[in-house]
């Protein structure tokens, strides 16, 4: 009989050590969190969160508001407003969205103590690679059919981050990670509907996550097989426990596989709508009004995940985001897929285009994912002519976009010049001293002074 998987997962999480690809890696998905809260901190489910966590006043900061909620809270409601977007990051070997879960937590961490950024990148790095290993093991496109592949990952990579950054013993680690299976789940309905759902998984994660690691710190004992054992979260998720769970064990740590999205819609979506972009610029000119056929190939896991086959009626923004036809007849007519072009009810010429798209299972891009996401969007026109356009992965946003876009959101949120003062705080993040003190420029003006011990 095997040894359990926690201790020796708990061990080694303290003491790796992140390759230094992980340190560029971690600023930008730090960044990129960021410009999504900001950007969608007015969003309806950004202000539900809000005004919960605002009934639980405490010394936490909730990015771009000016007044503060319990640790918990904050995490909950940040957590929530960086998925607001659908535009987090995300890692295609697991098909999850760790960076809305484990910095909203780390974040509210480094507020109750003094973290140097350094030490929040390793946390940080840490919490990818356990969540990614953890993530390659049970999710597949089955799984996601039924259950949030962010939902069962998010909470083990924030607890993993949170024990490093804390320093916890390995006993200690050892039981964060067996009670933190106990707070993974989340269904995969809402996509259908465009349920809330989905923008409150992380907050679930961040809040319980913050929550497990006070019980292990205060002593609370984990089962030893709550991840591996016969009724441990493994087999949960229909999968083999394996042997073991190396972690940095190559040349790349997972956070470095991590992509930030280019466009505010489901990853799956992505590619099959830039496929779609890439085939206007071939065609130079194209009448939306000419398209008599779409056919869209892509993965299985793209085309079977729930709400990804979405054709109509399309009654919430989700629901539109999630739909690879609404996102390619979106491309097609507007020649860009942003946000505005999520606007409710959808144009006749819209649903026209949308009622036009099959999508079609590729074998050879099934056979791809998720190391590559490939897609193909073919269009034939009214006179019979077909127009194609393939690729072989998705485009992710490079440094130069993510930088951009912290920009304009940190200063649509806060004002030009303390969205300027947060980046220059943040840039350079090995040298910052003091993490949890730069973020209260993450504070809409007019909060109330920090007290720092």
């Amino acid at each position: 009989m095997r040894p359990p998987l926690t201790p020796g997962l708990a061990r080694d999480l303290l003491a790796a050590r992140p390759p230094g690809g992980a340190t560029p890696a971690v600023e930008l998905c730090l960044l990129d969190f960021l410009a999504c809260a900001f950007a969608a901190r007015d969003s309806r489910p950004s202000r539900a969160a809000q005004a919960m966590a605002l009934a639980e006043p405490g010394e936490a900061t909730i990015l771009g508001l000016s007044r503060r909620a319990a640790p918990g809270a904050a995490a909950f409601a940040n957590a929530a407003a960086g998925h607001g977007l659908v535009r987090e990051d995300m890692h295609a070997g697991a098909n999850s969205h760790f960076g809305v879960v484990l910095l909203p937590t780390l974040l509210a961490l480094a507020q109750q103590r003094r973290v140097s950024g350094t030490a929040f990148i390793e946390a940080a790095a840490v919490g990818y690679e356990v969540g990614a290993r953890l993530g390659r093991v049970m999710v597949n496109p089955r799984f996601s059919r039924q259950w949030r592949p962010t939902g069962w990952t998010g909470p083990l990579a924030a607890v993993a981050a949170g024990a490093r950054l804390l320093g916890l013993a390995p006993e200690q680690a050892a039981s964060a990670l067996s009670l933190a299976a106990n707070i993974a789940g989340g269904l995969n309905e809402w996509p259908r509907d465009g349920g809330d759902e989905m923008f409150f998984h992380p907050g679930f994660g961040a809040r319980n996550a913050l929550v497990v690691l006070a019980l292990a710190a205060g002593g609370a004992e984990g089962s030893a097989m709550a991840l591996d054992g016969p009724a441990g979260l493994i087999a949960a998720a229909g999968a083999e426990p394996p042997a073991g769970l190396p972690l940095f064990d190559g040349a790349t740590a997972e956070v470095e596989l991590v992509f930030r999205k280019a466009l505010p819609l489901c990853n799956f979506a992505q590619t099959p709508a830039q496929a779609a972009l890439c085939l206007l610029r071939q065609a130079g000119a194209l009448d939306p009004a000419s398209i008599a056929g779409i056919t869209v190939r892509a993965s299985e896991a793209a085309v079977r995940y729930p709400g990804c086959d979405g054709q109509g009626p399309f009654q919430r923004v989700l629901q539109a985001k999630m739909s690879i036809a609404f996102c390619v007849a979106a491309a097609l007519l507007h020649g860009a897929v942003e946000e505005q072009h999520f606007a409710l009810p959808a144009s006749p010429e819209l649903m026209r285009l949308v009622a036009l798209v099959r999508l079609e299972i590729d074998p050879a891009a099934t056979a791809a994912f998720p190391a590559c996401q490939p897609a193909e969007v073919i269009v034939t026109l009214a006179d019979g002519r077909r127009l194609a356009a393939a690729m072989p992965d998705l485009e992710p946003a490079d440094e130069v976009t993510v930088r951009r876009r912290f920009a304009e959101a940190a200063g649509a949120a806060l004002g030009e010049g303390r969205g300027g003062q947060l980046g220059e705080a943040l840039a350079g993040l090995p040298d910052v001293a003091d993490l949890g003190a730069a973020l209260r420029l993450a504070e809409a003006p007019g909060g109330e002074a920090a007290p720092r011990s």
